[in-house]
């Protein structure tokens, strides 16, 4: 057999569905290899927008997500999404094609070390130089990317390595973790003695508080995690990474924290402050938040933690997590412990089960409640006052018709019954998605938290809904993200891939001019997308450019008209947009800025 119906073959015996896959000279014998698989090719238009979907199928199904492309660009345009799945733990297998090997190091035609360009961002990578090794790489590959913490892995193939044949010879899974030098069997099962000691913990605390992560998710937790709430009353707090890793409808849901979480669920960790205008006032503590933090699955991202020093700076801390590296490294805790978080908590839930609890400590819910009640999430302003530029000349005075952006997703919630897949590009649409939208399952809300990646919604959504044809796959764009890998929807329509996007139009960078008006007043360092030279024209106009792309799409600018539309683009089976047009001026709130404690929040317009 050649090396590159080795490595298809050996992609079949992993399971491989679907690989989405750009071809050129370094890769074109695979692309041969693959005309004659069962494995699903899906050709992207650009070789990140096909990264980006192999993670948005990775995240939903929990295998790994498989994308190729040639050598050169090719390669270092799959960089950007290798970052993203090494942020945020996310299975992937990026193969590359590669020059041959009598002419790596020297400049030939579309030659990049791809190997060393990725080293920092990848859990492990290959560059393979004999035709005997591809079984056991591939095999490999796929073990280190989908145990454990999770990552990405590179695998760099040579075209004369691709043509050579050989005898394959077909490695066991249990050879391999017999064989693989220095890597950890991540089989990690937390002590004994800390678990007993979390539940000692536990039982002297007045304000206990769950803060969990995409750890949860990964390990496939979730139901460990409900019945550990539920048997403890302790509420729950989230990260981005880790929303609906616990049902954001639950009574103990505290929904998500941090920069733009919730404002009670930010209090409930770190207390109520009066509000200070300047970080040189002193904190003024209004109300106690957690005496005890169990943060299982998480890594104290600066997102979530403002000022590390000041995060929960009054409680006991307990970190849980199955990468030894995160304990200690942003915020030093009480109890590290190292472990997979569904063996850990299943292991709680029988100590529980043994041992039940008598506090309830109902005072501490009462607290929750009554911050839940003054503190909801809400509009920055009222849609009276909500008029932009590009709005004016169509609202024709009707300002009381103006979309926020929050209405959009809110009736989107209603109308899909909480029930959809949604993705995300990066900026305030994210964060409203993350906060308007309620999410009960895991695997849900797919975002790129780390990278905070632009572009990542749409070339996500098709990964998705090749993962899951018969749900509803929703992007949740803004017009700046949604530009970024506009060229997806060639590979939509062509590829009858139904998902569909909403574009919060509002023909700026939205939260850069966010961060404008807050810390430059107001003034615009290159924040505005839409035509200079008429402010007043909606630029560019994504119906016709859809419409070029064979995909629907209707504009949406007054608020009677919203449900409707919405309604039709999920009756549709098909590739849809809605270009939805919103205000600049919309912030959003909750806000704590960057490096900065819950004592700057800003919570309310």
């Amino acid at each position: 057999m050649s090396g590159c119906d080795i490595l298809v073959e050996a992609l079949e015996r992993e399971g491989v569905e679907v690989i989405f896959a750009y071809p050129g000279g370094a890769s074109m014998e695979i692309h041969q290899s693959l005309t004659k698989s069962k494995i699903r090719t899906i050709l992207p238009r650009h070789e990140q927008g096909g990264s980006f979907a192999a993670e948005g199928y990775a995240r939903v199904t929990g295998k790994a997500g498989v994308c190729m492309s040639t050598s050169g660009p090719g390669a270092t345009n799959l960089v950007t999404a290798v970052a993203d799945a090494y942020m945020d733990s996310c299975p992937l297998i990026a193969i590359t094609g590669q020059v041959t090997t009598s002419m790596i190091g020297r400049g030939a035609f579309q030659e990049t070390d791809i190997i060393g360009v990725t080293l920092p961002i990848v859990k492990h990578s290959y560059l393979v130089t004999d035709v005997n090794d591809i079984p056991r790489i591939v095999k490999e590959a796929f073990y280190i990317a989908q145990t454990g913490r999770p990552g990405p892995v590179v695998i760099d193939l040579p075209k004369n390595i691709q043509q050579a044949k050989t005898q394959p010879v077909w490695p066991t899974l249990e050879q391999i973790k017999k064989n693989l030098r220095g890597y950890t069997q991540p089989d990690l099962r937390a002590d004994e003695l800390a678990l007993n000691e979390i539940i000692g913990l536990i039982e002297k605390a007045e304000r206990p508080v769950l803060y969990c992560g995409g750890g949860i998710i990964t390990s496939d937790a979730a139901e460990e995690l409900r019945k550990f709430a539920e048997a403890t009353q302790i509420p729950v707090a989230t990260t981005l990474m880790g929303i609906g890793g616990f049902p954001e409808t639950h009574p103990l849901s505290l929904r998500w924290l941090g920069m733009h979480g919730a404002a009670f669920a930010n209090w409930a960790v770190n207390g109520e402050y009066k509000h200070r205008t300047s970080p040189n006032e002193p904190m003024v503590k209004l109300k106690d938040g957690a005496d005890l933090l169990l943060s299982f699955g998480v890594r104290f991202d600066d997102r979530v933690t403002g000022k590390f020093e000041e995060f929960c700076k009054h409680g006991t801390i307990v970190h849980v997590d199955i990468d030894a590296s995160e304990l200690n490294k942003n915020r030093r805790v009480h109890l590290p412990v190292v472990g997979d978080i569904k063996d850990a908590l299943t292991r709680l839930n029988a100590m529980l089960a043994r041992r039940p609890l008598n506090k309830r400590h109902p005072a501490w819910l009462a607290q929750i409640d009554e911050w839940k009640k003054k503190a909801p999430f809400s509009y920055g302003i009222t849609a009276e006052i909500a008029h932009s530029d590009h709005m004016r000349q169509h609202l024709q005075g009707q300002e009381s018709e103006v979309i926020l952006q929050q209405m959009v997703i809110e009736a989107l919630y209603e109308l899909t019954q909480g029930d959809a897949y949604i993705t995300t590009g990066v900026g305030q649409h994210q964060m409203w998605a993350g906060q308007w939208y309620k999410y009960s399952r895991p695997r849900q809300f797919v975002t790129s938290g780390g990278l905070g990646s632009m572009g990542f919604g749409y070339p996500a959504a098709l990964g998705i809904k090749v993962a899951h044809p018969d749900k509803e796959v929703i992007d949740i764009d803004g017009d700046g993200s949604f530009l970024m890998n506009i060229q997806e929807l060639a590979t939509a329509h062509v590829e009858k891939i139904a998902a569909k996007a909403i574009i919060l139009n509002n023909q700026h960078l939205g939260m850069v001019v966010q961060w404008e008006d807050k810390f430059y007043a107001g003034n615009r360092g290159h924040t505005y997308l839409g035509n200079p030279d008429d402010r007043a024209q909606i630029y560019p106009d994504y119906v016709r450019v859809c419409n070029s792309f064979n995909v629907k799409c209707e504009r949406v600018m007054y608020k009677k008209d919203l449900r409707p539309a919405i309604q039709r683009m999920l009756d549709a089976r098909e590739p849809y947009v809605l270009d939805v047009i919103v205000p600049y001026t919309e912030h959003v709130l909750p806000f704590i800025p960057a490096g900065r404690t819950v004592a700057d929040m800003i919570w309310k317009a």
